[in-house]
């Protein structure tokens, strides 16, 4: 049995839970490969990556190429010496790079492949009202989230779980599913299936502020289901419109009331404490949310400061 010298290539927290994971268990690991640092928020700080703090924290070989291809790079991870690598959360590999060590280049992917290929899976199981989920480990190909499967492992969604919560379950069952799969690869017993497309095969596509506005004239869990799988980031947004204004705001959470009603969709009805959105079959009820230039409170919060009139709708 040849031990495994394993180089990780991720970016997100996502990814940093799994690389603990594989630390723990004492697997060696020969180097981490992470985005590239960049400035972000207001004051244009730069910022590093999740897995950069953790490999720095760890004392980790740490490469951040701008180039996969590039051949100072394609040098320096060769010399790695690695005999297999894993993928969580980075980007698409050229085949120079995944098909260099022997054991192959494995991904760990945050759906039940082969629906929810792509950037986004968590959130996209989440908005299409999905009753389970699970992640896979695949071999990578020359595509997208393609390669031949490895093994996975299946859980079910709660009604009115949001996708930071689902994300943080996956997170724990995906380290296990890697400590899985990385003994199967350590003791020579991989078996692995072909994905096989059909019409039905979903998509986890990219998130843009255009696929994050709320539609109001959808039915009232399909709406729910949307703010839920959004949040708590990059979080579902709409414009609140009364008496000639009108508010760009991010919706984090809602409970949903299926009852029959008579008024136009996208009304705003407001007790001192609620703030309920009628739409087809129910309402829609804000339980937290953020105006312009504020920070997220509850609605409660918000109501003490501001009052709508009844001509107030959600656009």
């Amino acid at each position: 049995m040849e031990k495994l010298r394993i180089v990780f290539m991720g970016t997100p927290e996502f990814a940093v839970g799994i690389l603990d994971t594989i630390i723990q268990n004492n697997y060696t690991v020969v180097g981490v490969i992470t985005a590239a640092d960049k400035p972000a928020g207001r004051g244009q700080k730069i910022k590093y990556s999740a897995v950069k703090e953790y490999a720095l924290k760890h004392d980790l070989k740490l490469l951040q190429p701008t180039n996969l291809k590039d051949e100072v790079f394609l040098s320096e991870l060769k010399s790695l010496d690695a005999n297999l690598q894993m993928v969580v959360a980075f980007r698409m590999l050229p085949k120079v790079v995944w098909e260099m060590p022997a054991f192959g280049t494995f991904n760990l992917h945050a759906s039940l492949l082969p629906n929810y290929r792509g950037a986004a899976p968590i959130n996209w199981a989440i908005i299409n009202g999905e009753q389970k989920t699970g992640v896979t480990t695949f071999f990578i190909d020359d595509k997208i989230d393609t390669g031949a499967m490895i093994i996975n492992a299946e859980t079910t969604i709660d009604p009115n779980e949001n996708a930071g919560q689902l994300h943080d379950r996956l997170m724990h069952i995906g380290s296990t599913t890697v400590i899985d799969t990385l003994a199967l690869i350590e003791k020579g017993n991989v078996t692995t299936t072909i994905q096989e497309d059909s019409t039905e095969t979903k998509t986890a596509y990219k998130l843009n502020k255009e696929n994050c506005k709320i539609d109001w004239s959808k039915p009232a869990r399909a709406i729910h289901d949307h703010i839920r799988g959004l949040s708590p980031y990059p979080a579902a947004w709409s414009i609140l419109s009364d008496k000639n204004e009108e508010w760009n705001v991010k919706i984090y959470e809602s409970n949903l009331i299926e009852e029959a009603h008579e008024l136009k969709t996208g009304s705003i009805i407001c007790t001192k404490k609620s703030i309920r959105v009628a739409v087809k079959g129910g309402y829609i009820e804000i339980v937290s949310l953020q105006f312009p230039g504020k920070k997220r409170m509850s609605s409660a919060d918000l109501l003490n400061g501001i009052s709508f009139s009844g001509e107030a709708r959600a656009l």
